[in-house]
């Protein structure tokens, strides 16, 4: 126990690092929906204000009154308030009369129809551009703490589904004797305690990581009232009723299933268990694949019962991987035949998750470039890697189970641990004190006068000593002793088996590649699908009517520092642009500084920034030709004014270039 206690410190410092970077890193949670049009377009410029904005995204979308806000240049609201169907994917909220002329923004925040949380802005321009004042949140949709909460019970959620039904499956189908086991019955009732939570834990937080997201939203039972006429409330609703009947489950298994003795009646039981399990374990991962990524999108129809059979054989691989290797360490022993059994059952798990692994991956991503250019098929590549990794361990596990208990019978490891310990002094048990007729330091069986029992005796002392035998607590003692050394020298005769030892270390060494795998498998969850992102760059590349123009009023500090520099790129495209840039003083007059900057940054793509010199042309104008531009995406873009020695001022803007 010692000398395994620091591998399972070990594995779950791991899977708290990997976590936390893997979740870290998927803060705030990406938009699995695209906003791919609007009326008016963003940045478009109306002669007259319009009665009403409307919104399509690239999938349905769940939203309600407050979804869309629309601001004027103070920062005012100006739409009623009410959203409404346009129909198919469309979205409108009607605008107040009267509006002035101006810049306008446009904010708006739904959930996507697999049930994530999408939000973004865009502005338009009534007449002409101008400055605005609209403050938007900080905080993203899916982001903050609530969303680093409800990702970490997102990972629990799927790693207590794997963990129950895995182990459940693994003693119904590989080893009927492990419902007897308490280390088993642990990992199967602990895996049922931790999905249940999580669940109850995501039920409570989910209006607060869909709207606000404001720690004390978290108990709002208005909010509750709202998520549970959602289809993500829905789903998880019906996890918690499936999770009763399993709790029902589990207590037959490891009660009136382990006490059968009768071969028929066992027998019955276990094809009703296999049923019942069946059935509830195949409810419980449709929960999931009713309400993510497989039921939108396309061949939606498909893909959810091509979801439920990849859970349930990431359950039955990985699940029972984890009871496999509890069973290894902490079991009084288990029979060569059940990991046979076991690794059969792996094989078939893992040729299953391979073809709907296939399929999901064609359908989430769609081409090579979303495979190798989105985060989403970046994360794929490196789930696809850590299956691989764990292939080949498996592979080796199959070797060792091949040669578990063959290369070493268990009477030739009893033989050899007996060699190794016949030179060690045995072990004694004292009985109180010395006896008449011995010395104070004999513990042997003397059947003379004194009272004294060795540990390969129960102290049938026959002398006329003290006693006439021994008390119950002396026999107590004892048995507690030969317990504790026949549990010993079974563990050695256990461990002298190499088939074991190597099994022992390639199945930890999967369940250490399995954990980072889940938590991978986790955040590709919250990651927004390549299709879609492919999907959303196109819809962005069309938003913009014409070429690109930015009006950014700028401030130095110093004497003659204020004015308003206008750049404009045209065709505002990825690719070659021309780029110029004209800086005028407050009352329209162009005018000359000493300097002039330009800096292009694509954060989600980590490239940048990209610097631009443009070059003087005439008073108050510069230009630049061939600005390329490598992708399409949010562009942040910094301009640097210098207008004296000591006086410069970098102002941002970020826009969508396609």
């Amino acid at each position: 126990m010692k000398t395994i206690a620091p591998r399972f410190r070990h594995l779950l410092l791991l899977l708290l690092a990997v976590t936390g970077a893997l979740l870290a890193g998927a803060a705030p949670v990406s938009a699995h929906a695209a906003l791919t049009g609007s009326d008016p377009k963003q940045g478009a410029v109306v002669e007259q204000a319009p009665t009403r904005v409307s919104l399509t995204f690239s999938e349905e979308v769940a939203m309600s009154d407050g979804s869309v806000r629309v601001l004027d240049p103070a920062g005012k609201r100006v739409d009623t308030g009410k959203t409404t169907d346009l129909g198919g994917t469309t979205y409108g909220v009607p605008l107040h009369s009267g509006l002035p002329d101006g810049t306008f923004t446009v904010a708006y925040q739904v959930v996507s129809a697999d049930s994530h949380p999408v939000s973004g802005a865009f502005t338009f321009s009534i007449g002409a551009p101008s400055k605005t004042t609209a403050a938007l949140p900080d905080q993203t949709a899916g982001g903050g703490v609530v969303g680093g909460l409800y990702g970490v019970a997102r990972y629990l959620s799927y790693s207590g589904f794997i963990l129950t039904v895995g182990g459940a499956a693994f003693v119904l189908a590989c080893w009927p004797r492990g419902a007897g086991v308490r280390p088993v019955q642990r990992v199967v009732v602990g895996g049922w305690i931790t999905l249940t939570g999580a669940t109850l834990a995501m039920l409570l937080m989910r209006g607060s990581y869909t709207g606000s997201g404001a720690v004390g939203d978290i108990f709002d039972l208005t909010l509750l009232g709202q998520v549970l006429q959602t289809k993500s409330g829905a789903a998880l609703v019906s996890r918690l009723l499936l999770l009763a009947a399993a709790a029902l489950f589990i207590a037959v298994l490891f009660g009136a299933y382990e006490k059968r003795t009768d071969p028929k009646e066992k027998k019955d039981l276990t094809f009703g268990l296999a049923i019942g399990g069946a059935v509830v374990a195949a409810g419980l991962a449709a929960t999931w694949a009713m309400a993510e990524h497989a039921s939108t999108g396309i061949q939606a129809g498909l893909a959810m019962p091509v979801d439920v059979l990849h859970l349930l054989s990431v359950a039955a691989w990985l699940g029972g991987l984890t009871t496999l290797l509890v069973a290894l360490y902490r079991a009084p022993s288990i029979e060569a035949r059940a990991v046979r059994r076991f690794s059969r059952v792996a094989f078939c798990a893992v040729s299953t998750l391979a073809a709907t692994g296939l399929y999901q991956s064609w359908r989430q991503v769609g081409s090579w470039s979303a495979l190798t250019g989105t985060r989403y098929g970046q994360l794929l590549l490196l789930k696809i890697g850590l299956v691989a990794i764990m292939v080949g361990v498996a592979w080796i596990s199959r070797k060792w189970t091949g040669r578990l208990s063959e290369a070493l019978a268990p009477e030739a490891a009893a033989t050899v641990v007996e060699e190794r310990t016949r030179s060690e002094e045995p072990v004694t048990v004292p009985t109180g004190g010395p006896s008449k007729g011995s010395s104070s330091g004999d513990a042997g069986g003397d059947t003379g006068s004194g009272s004294g029992a060795g540990v390969d005796g129960l102290g049938a002392d026959t002398g006329s000593g003290s006693g006439a035998g021994v008390d119950d607590k002396r026999s107590a003692q004892l048995a507690r002793q030969r317990a504790a050394l026949a549990t010993a020298r079974d563990k050695r005769i256990r461990d002298a088996d190499p088939g074991r030892s190597g099994l022992r270390r390639s199945v930890l060494t999967e369940a250490g590649v399995a954990v980072v795998l889940l938590v991978v498998t986790t955040v590709l969850t919250s990651t927004e699908p390549g299709r879609t992102e492919a999907k959303a760059v196109t819809a962005a590349s069309s938003q913009r009517s014409g070429p690109l123009s930015l009006k950014l009023p700028f401030d130095t500090g110093g004497q003659d520092g204020k004015g308003t520099l206008l750049l404009d790129m045209d065709p505002g495209r990825t690719g070659s642009n021309d780029m110029h840039v004209y800086v005028e003083r407050p009352n329209g007059k162009a005018f000359d500084i000493p300097e002039v900057k330009v800096s292009f940054t694509l954060a989600a793509k980590k490239i940048g920034p990209l610097p631009v010199v443009p070059d003087h042309i005439a008073t108050g104008h510069w230009s630049a030709s061939g600005v390329q531009i490598p992708g399409a995406g949010d562009w942040k873009i910094a301009v640097t004014v210098r207008t004296s020695d000591i006086d410069q001022v970098t102002v941002n803007k970020n826009v969508k270039i396609g």
